[in-house]
């Protein structure tokens, strides 16, 4: 499979290195907290012993003990901390260590984070961080397999963000660091170490072998709000982020179609320029994403590509998606939304969709 997302190459001055996800998220903590005083790292086991994933490994013994600490088991408590940090000049980076357990926070991070710039009439904002590993594919089982990000994307004041390759997952980490308002920073775990196409009986695909694995050491920001054309086609728009991203792309090659991959990244704000012209370039969209499909992400892409490309669609919008059921373990690949299901759907829409 050709090189998945990536963005325009960091300038030739930039010392440039391969790094897989978990490094490039690291170095984006260590290169903003070297910079400001003011950005902190905290979560449970996220200090001493660099995180469950080790995305703030080193970062304690680096930057201190007052910047990079443990905290209690109450996901409700260090969000709350954080909140409060943020709305008096500091920047806090927070870990939910599985998005699974972040619904416990989801009370702060709605009825706080996200209203704290609007109640006060802009005179405080909430200039935090809420990292946080998502998704299927390590047969996590039901509560560590979620993928939670309409229950953010609903919420005026969040931004939701979901990046997909080491490149992108530095540039856009520093860029929610340094934004004034919450942003919620989901990680698709089944990437951390390598891109990961669906094809689960494959062997692993390291990050080293991908061009968006190239990633420069100093800081660099990949805006928030910006979607990605991964792949360009005329048959078929794919959207996607994520895992899926990689998925859909070996789909694309799988089903034979010539299908536009679009990487969102930024689930809100929404790119919706670069879907509108795509959609109206290709006449068809599929939707893929690993949450439920009932009320998923998918549901608010579809109505939107509805709404302001109808007139050029070819056949009904199609949504790959997972089931309606909790994560189930020993069902791992029948759930997970993999190449066969997505070429499925791309071969669908080909033909005028479902009848």
């Amino acid at each position: 499979m050709a090189d998945g997302p990536h963005t325009a190459p960091a300038p030739e001055s930039a010392a440039v290195q391969p790094m897989n996800m978990i490094q490039a998220l690291n170095s984006a903590l260590h290169v903003k907290m070297a910079e400001d005083d003011n950005v902190l790292s905290f979560g449970e086991d996220t200090g001493y012993f660099g995180g469950v994933f080790r995305v703030t490994d080193q970062l304690q013994q680096k930057h201190g003990l007052t910047r990079s600490f443990d905290t209690p088991i109450s996901e409700c408590g260090l969000v709350a901390a954080a909140i409060g940090m943020g709305a008096y000049g500091l920047r806090p980076v927070v870990e939910i260590q599985f998005a699974d357990y972040i619904y416990p926070a989801y009370d702060q991070i709605v009825s706080e984070a996200a209203k704290l710039r609007y109640r006060s009439g802009g005179q405080f904002t909430s200039p935090i961080v809420v990292r946080s590993p998502y998704g299927g594919g390590i047969f996590g089982g039901q509560t560590h397999s979620q993928s939670p990000e309409s229950l953010f994307t609903h919420v005026a004041g969040l931004k939701v963000v979901i990046p997909s390759n080491p490149y992108d997952a530095k540039g856009l980490l520093i860029a929610a660091i340094e934004d004034d308002d919450p942003v919620i920073f989901f990680e698709p775990k089944r990437l951390y170490n390598g891109p990961f196409d669906g094809w689960h009986k494959n062997p692993v695909s390291p990050w080293k072998a991908q061009e968006s694995a190239q990633v420069p050491t100093g800081k660099y920001v990949v805006p928030i709000g910006e979607a990605k054309v991964v792949r360009e086609g005329s048959d078929v728009t794919v959207l996607c982020y994520g895992t899926m991203v990689w998925v859909s792309l070996a789909a694309a090659v799988y089903a034979g179609v010539d299908a536009e991959v679009i990487d969102l990244r930024t689930l809100v704000p929404l790119d919706i320029a670069t879907i509108e012209a795509s959609v109206k370039k290709t006449g068809r969209c599929v939707i893929v994403h690993e949450a439920p499909k009932t009320s998923g992400y998918g549901a608010e892409l579809s109505a939107l590509v509805q709404e302001r490309c109808f007139y050029h669609l070819e056949a009904p919008i199609a949504r790959v998606a997972g089931w309606d059921t909790p994560y189930p373990h020993a069902f791992e690949w029948e759930y997970f939304p993999g190449p066969e299901r997505v070429g499925a759907a791309l071969k669908s829409v080909m033909t005028g969709g479902p009848r």
